[in-house]
């Protein structure tokens, strides 16, 4: 089973600009987990049922 990282480049850039329009509680691994949370990432592993069927499927607004 592989695992999921707690911070991807995208999340580092994140918490980069964030830090630099003011915030101050904003790493990379809360910027991530953020981006778990709204659904910007798939971050079921290959080996998850649940990895297939949100690849494929787009989201709508």
């Amino acid at each position: 089973m592989s695992q999921v990282p707690a911070q991807t480049p995208q999340a580092q850039a994140m918490s980069k600009d964030l830090k630099a329009r003011g915030f101050k509680f904003c790493g990379p691994t809360i910027c991530y987990a953020f981006m778990q949370a709204v659904g910007m990432v798939n971050d079921h592993t290959t080996d998850c049922f649940r990895h297939a069927p949100l690849s494929k499927t787009p989201r709508s607004r």
